[in-house]
């Protein structure tokens, strides 16, 4: 789907849409960033761009220079992402904010596809789409996993629990609706995009866009990425810290707003996240730990799968007590293979069966 270009308003002071984009000591990429939005084919005097500098010590203020008054540079101590983004949003004069990490690029057409879905729907508080996975290294693109689910989504518990929160530079809010959400808790120095991601559904419907329009950097000095890598001891804690930060915050949020466990979307969520808490655990401990997270994580999306495929997990998770998280791509990679290999094993017994009651 080739998105349109956007519906062009009459002159107005305030523009429609603003771009933030945060950064701390990236100024190799920022450049890039911020070309990929100049080069939108957007109506100039509609855009905003928005960077915030967490207190970078590199050479970001000079290079940001030569964009003169194209954007509006702020820059302030470094206090996280959290601080970042809420000190961003409160000075965004656009309609709509599309988040941009000053190391990712916007594919052309990004910001017409999310203006004119946003503008379809006045109820819509969010918008996300697919992006593309670039490993500088390799020159390798990927296509990121998504799952494309719209709507009130709060209300379902299984879109709930399949909703995949996208990187910060794949989102975008309506301003007038972040308002519950803020300010972010600025605790959170990292992921706070996913606390906005995360909780956004509880207050609008949300929507999503099936087409690669954001560029998501791998460069290996990505201040956090969920892209699987070799992580020390070291990285691993630091990683559950950060999860185990977000995840009080978010809880907190619901709890405060009304949302216990008594709702059946809350419920699958809080299991969701103590079922990711159990796995990053289990990333610097001992197999035992891990093979328990296996069958929490199992337990947990119980309710998304067939019960064929959770009795498979359950008898497979053995295999990472004999194994360890240390080999857990390569169980994985024999746990799939696996399965395909006994679903051709008995679809020919399977299909004599249901013939036979013909």
């Amino acid at each position: 789907m080739s998105p349109r270009g956007p519906k062009i308003k009459p002159a107005m002071n305030l523009p429609v849409i603003t771009v933030l984009i945060t950064t701390h000591n990236y100024s190799q990429f920022l450049g890039d960033a911020v070309e990929s939005v100049l080069s939108q084919e957007f109506p100039p005097g509609q855009l905003e761009i928005l960077v915030v500098d967490d207190g970078s010590t590199d050479d970001t203020s000079e290079r940001i220079k030569k964009y003169g008054s194209r954007l509006n540079y702020l820059y302030k101590p470094n206090g996280g992402q959290a601080s970042a983004l809420n000190y961003g949003i409160d000075r965004a004069h656009g309609e709509f904010i599309a988040l941009l990490d000053a190391d990712d690029l916007f594919l052309p057409g990004k910001l017409a596809a999310v203006v004119n879905a946003f503008e379809s729907d006045p109820e819509l508080g969010m918008v996300y789409h697919r992006l593309q996975e670039w490993h500088v290294e390799t020159g390798e693109r990927r296509q990121w996993e998504f799952a494309e689910i719209s709507g009130e989504i709060s209300k379902k518990p299984d879109q709930i629990l399949t909703f995949l929160p996208q990187p910060t530079s794949a989102i975008s809010f309506r301003r007038s609706l972040l308002a519950p959400l803020l300010p972010i808790p600025e605790h959170i120095r990292m992921l706070a995009d996913c606390y906005l991601v995360t909780l956004m559904p509880f207050v609008a419907p949300i929507r999503a866009i099936p087409d690669d329009l954001t560029v998501y950097r791998i460069h290996g000095k990505n201040s956090y990425t969920n892209v699987q890598v070799q992580e020390s001891r070291e990285d691993s804690i630091r990683k559950f810290e950060m999860w185990q930060v977000l995840i009080g915050a978010m809880t907190k949020w619901l709890s405060d707003h009304g949302y216990h466990r008594k709702n059946a979307s809350v419920l699958v969520l809080l299991n969701r996240w103590q079922s990711l808490l159990e796995e990053l655990r289990a990333g610097h401990a001992g197999r035992l730990r891990y093979f328990l997270s296996l069958l929490r994580q199992n337990h947990a999306h119980a309710p998304i799968q067939t019960w064929r495929l959770t009795l498979f997990n359950y008898l497979c998770a053995p295999l990472g007590l004999l194994l360890g998280r240390g080999r857990a791509k390569l169980f994985y990679q024999w746990r799939g293979a696996a399965m395909a290999r006994i679903q051709r094993a008995v679809a020919p017994i399977l299909g004599a069966i249901r013939n036979s009651k013909l």
